[in-house]
């Protein structure tokens, strides 16, 4: 601020500026728009099924028939992409999580009908394998430790199966070493050299996915119930930036902070610091909190776009919301 010149009052009046819609809008510093938005979508198993998620209000798990229903009006708000999360049978999990190298697993089946039905949505996969083991982890236990070299052999894998399927980002969010630079080879020697990665780079231990786990059917079976040996310590900040810039040496074109709001700092510092297009995950428990609040009259509806200007203002791109549909409309009618 020392280098700022700011004029002194009377004659400098801040408020005259904000005096006018019409002087508001025109000295906007930050705009919200519906290419800034990715709708996180459950897929469960079934025909015509909406389920919904106790803990997330509006939100449901959908069998591939009902997504491909809920994506027309996607498609229609231009929402420009979609992230795929899958809930699996719990006679399909084992230690390995192996259902997630299968070509005809339950997200690789979504991929080829959202793509037969809607070939220019983009289309985002998670790669980890907490969905599919029976410990709930996001990799391969070995001796009681979460083992990161053998994780890596399936997750290059999973992405791969994923990309032959359809998939147009693969979005590693296992927090394992080194996995960008595997994936990244894997794939290239397999012909998917533009299928694009987006690194969920600074993931953090948070206690905000509660909600999430519930969705995904793995919170009841994590083994330990933490996720501190591998996900970031959330006090931490500097080590953000390393884990940035490891990964984009390996390979990511695009990097995800999560949490979202709780972050904002996080947001700020890698955009700042690497200019590489940089993204935030509103996430389940951020969207319950808000959600919950608004449908109790405790906090306006209008909360939510300013949530999301929130990621804007702090340099993100792109955010993954499960508000992104309602946004949607609003900005539509805007």
């Amino acid at each position: 601020m020392t280098n700022i010149k700011v004029g002194q009052f009377p004659s400098t009046r801040l408020r005259r500026l904000r005096m006018k819609d019409f002087s508001r809008r025109m000295v906007s510093e930050n705009t919200l728009s519906v290419n800034d938005l990715i709708w996180p979508i459950f897929v469960c198993e079934g025909n015509n099924i909406a389920d919904a998620i106790k803990s997330m209000p509006g939100v449901f798990r959908y069998s591939i028939d009902n997504i491909l229903k809920e994506l027309e009006n996607v498609v229609n708000l231009k929402i420009p992409a979609v992230a795929l999360f899958p809930q699996i049978d719990h006679a399909l999990k084992d230690e390995n999580g192996s259902q997630a190298i299968d070509e005809n697993n339950l997200i690789c089946r979504t991929i080829k009908a959202i793509k037969q039905n809607f070939p220019d949505l983009g289309v985002i996969c998670d790669v980890a394998l907490d969905p599919y083991t029976n410990h709930g982890h996001d990799g391969i236990i070995i001796d009681d430790i979460i083992h990161n070299d053998a994780t890596l052999d399936i997750l290059e894998k999973q992405a791969l199966v994923q990309a032959i399927a359809g998939c147009d980002i693969i979005a590693p969010s296992d927090m394992m070493d080194g996995r960008i630079g595997r994936i990244r080879n894997f794939l290239d020697q397999h012909k998917h050299e533009d299928t694009l990665i987006l690194s969920y780079a600074a993931k953090y231990a948070s206690k905000f996915y509660g909600p999430f786990r519930d969705a995904i059917s793995s919170s009841g079976n994590l083994k330990g119930g933490s996720k501190s040996s591998y996900q970031m310590d959330v006090a931490n900040s500097n080590e953000a930036l390393r884990e940035v810039a490891m990964d984009i040496n390996e390979g990511a074109d695009m990097v995800m902070i999560k949490p979202g709001m709780p972050y904002l700092d996080i947001i700020q510092r890698i955009k700042s610091e690497f200019q590489i297009p940089t993204f935030a995950y509103q996430v389940s428990g951020e969207y319950s909190m808000i959600k919950g609040a608004v449908n109790n009259g405790w906090l306006d509806s209008k909360v939510v776009k300013e949530s999301l200007l929130s990621f804007k203002r702090a340099g993100a791109d792109g955010i993954l919301t499960y508000f992104a549909r309602e946004i949607a409309e609003e900005l539509q009618n805007d």
